[in-house]
């Protein structure tokens, strides 16, 4: 088979409108995904440099791909949209180049002279965004961190167009965390002030540039290893770039001065949104979706299953994960009628997803802390307004305290054990429970106690929580009996008891 190239894509030269930094599945499968759609629709007409922010030392880097394939993949969404599975390819065609930046640093800057950029969009992980007071700027090399070498890139602008207001860039991160376009400013500020890059630089940045936070959602799978050689004959040439993600999509950005009029995606009838605050619909991912992910993960797990998607056809797990949203945490959101039930629906819809397994253990990567973020919230506003407590998210809190329960904790290893499935030999099987130091060091030394004195001595660590929960009424006995259940009959019974009191 032929490889996929610009002849096979039927590339165009558009003007260069975007720089990204960052070369992963995701943003290829999102920002790009979108705004290669709103090409063809001749709405945007702008075409993408990416960034390659890292040194190429690894074996996993696809940069090479690129210049193979001169930068044209594939993207597939796969997953159900009103019931009814969809599976879609688009071949994505608005990638002009990619260039890696610790390699070829005088062509990264020079990029600072495009008369058409307009966009720098990034996705550098949560722990991109970071200032490291160590990190410096040179003639020849690049900073280390992604805002340092931001923040080169823009001076370079601001130096070229001699501070024109009119050449400031638009900026969206992407990278997960709160406030991410806010921190990512902080950031080039500190890197100006430590750089010496002057007053009016600081003031273009300030006042010219717009920092515009976002929230992004998609469930991205990357290169499907198992099916790509099926996948590529169906399609009728190679492509080592192909990207896999699920049809649901949302962009939530910060409408700052005409960052719709310069980033008109929504026309093109892309899942973009502009809000003037991101926080409504950021309090309804991390309650709704991955509150959700947190309060089954664990004990589905534990009940015998290994992905979400398998949870979703569990019907005990199933039920309890419709009562968890629907009774304990919707109600508890204050969020326009019916909004937080479609998307919901639209969570449910998503999990069930036969193309995506999501795997239970990857959701259990450090509970503790997004249990404190995600279904402890939603849990307080209950018993505040109630005066009762959510039997589905004190189970699911009673569920971690027994996923915790482990068996073994050597050279930063922590290993737990669940109840075999019956179709599998032996009495147990093991898994590694993952977080902080301290996290595993209280429940590696508090694991043997009785299960009261164990609740009331997790539920009293206000380092894990923020607060004592031995203090919420009722609340300590509640978990102790729910994890007494557990260890005494089992997960899965213990689910079925609980769904049976109802």
């Amino acid at each position: 088979m032929d490889r996929l190239n610009r002849k096979r894509s039927a590339y165009q030269d558009r003007p260069v409108k975007v720089i990204q930094f960052g070369e992963g599945n995701f943003l290829r499968a999102f920002a790009d995904y979108m705004i290669d759609c709103a090409n063809e629709q001749n709405i945007f007409n702008g075409n993408i440099v990416l960034i390659k922010p890292m040194p190429q030392n690894t074996a996993s880097d696809i940069s090479n791909l690129f210049q193979k394939q001169e930068c044209q993949y594939t993207v597939v969404l796969r997953g159900q949209i009103d019931g009814q599975i969809s599976n879609t390819k688009r071949i994505i065609s608005c990638v002009k180049e990619m260039i890696r930046v610790h390699d070829a640093y005088a062509e990264f800057l020079a990029l600072a002279g495009l008369d058409t950029l307009e966009l720098v969009i990034s996705n550098t992980t949560e722990a991109g965004i970071t200032y490291d007071a160590a990190d410096c700027r040179t003639e020849d090399e690049p900073p280390r961190t992604y805002p340092g070498k931001l923040t080169a890139f823009l001076y370079e602008r601001f130096r070229i167009f001699a501070g024109d207001p009119e050449k400031a860039l638009y900026i969206l991160p992407t990278e997960l965390i709160d406030d991410n376009a806010a921190k990512l400013k902080q950031c080039i500020l500190h890197y100006a002030s430590d750089w010496k890059l002057g007053a009016q630089f600081s003031k273009w940045v300030t006042e010219s540039c717009t920092f515009c936070n976002t929230l992004v959602d998609r469930i991205v799978s990357g290169y499907p290893r198992e099916e790509a050689v099926q996948m590529q004959q169906e399609m009728g040439y190679e492509d080592g770039l192909l990207d896999v993600a699920e049809p649901f999509g949302l962009w939530v950005i910060e409408e700052q001065k005409e960052i719709r009029k310069i980033f008109p995606l929504d026309r093109a009838g892309m899942p973009i949104l502009f809000a003037e605050s991101i926080a409504p619909y950021k309090k309804r991912k991390v309650r709704i979706l991955n509150g959700a992910h947190t309060s089954f993960a664990l004990a589905s797990f534990l009940a015998g299953n290994d992905d979400v998607y398998t949870s979703m056809q569990d019907a005990c797990v199933r039920n309890y994960i419709r009562k968890t949203l629907y009774r304990e945490v919707i109600p508890e959101l204050a969020l326009p009628e019916g909004e937080a039930e479609e998307f919901a629906a639209a969570v449910l819809e998503r999990f069930s997803n036969p193309f995506i397994r999501h795997r239970l253990l990857s959701i259990a990567l450090n509970s503790v802390s997004k249990w404190r973020e995600r279904c402890m919230p939603s849990l307080i506003a209950y018993e505040q307004n109630r005066k009762q407590l959510p039997s589905h998210l004190v189970f699911s809190l009673a569920a971690l305290l027994q996923f915790y329960s482990g068996t073994e904790y050597e050279n930063g290893v922590f290993t737990g054990s669940r109840e075999a499935d019956e179709n599998v030999s032996g009495a147990e099987q093991k898994y590694q429970i993952c977080d902080d130091r301290a996290v595993l060091e209280f429940f590696s030394r508090n694991g043997k106690y009785t299960t009261a004195e164990f609740t009331e001595a997790a539920l009293g660590q206000t380092a894990f929580w923020g607060i004592n929960l031995n203090q919420i009424s009722g609340l300590t006995r509640a978990v102790t009996v729910y994890l007494g259940d557990i260890r005494y009959n089992g997960m899965r019974k213990a689910m079925e008891r609980l769904d049976g009191k109802e």
